[in-house]
């Protein structure tokens, strides 16, 4: 997920606006919890078939994204489509919420105390916050990706206390739940970097070249102007798939590791480069460590224009602009 930078609107006066600072810390995480979880409502049916994708699940082998889309319900019922939603929506709120308040922190971190600003201050600070972001609720993901791996009939857990406690129990304690913590967190320094980085600079050059085209003031502050929807999406969205391209390959090693003892060449997947060789040598560049790409490349648009909206309304509503 992307922030956003305030831009003070050319050619209008100063306005006096009360600042609230009360709880900002609260409302700011609470402004980055709801968009996280409503662009995440949106995709869930996406992912649940990106990650039977990346796992190779048996289930659904052979089948594209819109034949396993079609096929899920039929074999699981609707609700199979939002198998493990429940555990990403205990995850994102907190993930989403922390990633958003951690960049701004960096950010001025960065600049102010390191003296390091421009786009590369965009850079750093959008890896550090989706790091951090990861490191906190990685066991929440694991569970998650746990449960959407399962189909209707052939169930390992009954739900996230299950699956909880037999990981605690049967894949070495607190260790079980940060399997595949490591080419996470590589994967995240590229992907959250380049999302903010790539997003911060088309948000700054199109409000600093054509701020009446494609900006328009906050309704909670005049003085700042912020991206219309549309123009949120388009530049979310070449954002999303810039970082996506370039991360991708250690999120289907992630994905492998995460899952672990359910899949039946686990001994095959206990470290970042045996897993990327492995699928590498197993099923090839395009059906193995880029199998299920173009899928996140259409989660994308949703996601980001979901997330964008809601968060900006949401920085409206509670006054955080």
């Amino acid at each position: 997920m992307e922030t956003e930078t305030a831009v003070s609107t050319p050619g209008h006066p100063t306005i006096s606006i009360p600042m609230k600072r009360d709880y900002y810390w609260l409302r700011s995480f609470v402004a980055g919890g709801v968009a996280g979880c409503c662009a995440k409502s949106t995709i869930a049916p996406l992912d649940r078939v990106k990650i039977l994708f990346q796992a190779h699940n048996p289930h659904y082998k052979g089948l594209g994204v819109l034949a396993t889309l079609l096929a899920v319900p039929k074999k699981e019922g609707f609700l199979g489509l939002y198998k493990g939603n429940g555990a990403m929506m205990v995850r994102i709120f907190p993930y989403g919420a922390i990633q958003f308040m951690a960049f701004d922190n960096y950010k001025n971190l960065l600049s102010k105390q390191l003296g390091i600003s421009g786009h590369i201050h965009r850079l750093m600070a959008g890896s550090m916050a989706g790091m951090t972001a990861v490191i906190c609720t990685y066991p929440l993901d694991v569970i998650r990706a746990r449960l959407a791996f399962q189909v209707t009939g052939h169930h390992r857990y009954t739900g996230i206390s299950n699956a909880f406690q037999t990981i605690y129990l049967e894949e070495g304690g607190i260790s079980g739940f940060y399997r595949g913590l490591t080419p996470t967190l590589i994967g995240m320094a590229p992907y959250a970097g380049f999302s903010f980085f790539t997003f911060g600079t088309l948000k700054s050059l199109g409000l600093k070249h054509f701020p009446e085209l494609l900006g328009r003031q906050s309704s909670d502050n005049p003085e700042i102007l912020i991206l219309k929807t549309h123009v949120n999406l388009l530049c979310g969205g070449v954002a999303g798939a810039i970082a996506q391209t370039i991360s991708y390959p250690l999120d289907v090693a992630r994905r492998r590791m995460q899952l672990g003892a359910v899949l039946h060449d686990s001994d095959k997947c206990t470290t970042l480069t045996k897993t990327l060789k492995y699928v590498f040598q197993q099923y090839g560049l395009k059906a193995g460590l880029y199998r299920g790409l173009s899928l996140n490349y259409i989660r994308c648009v949703p996601s980001q224009a979901v997330a964008f909206t809601t968060y900006e309304f949401m920085k409206q509503v509670l006054h955080l602009n």
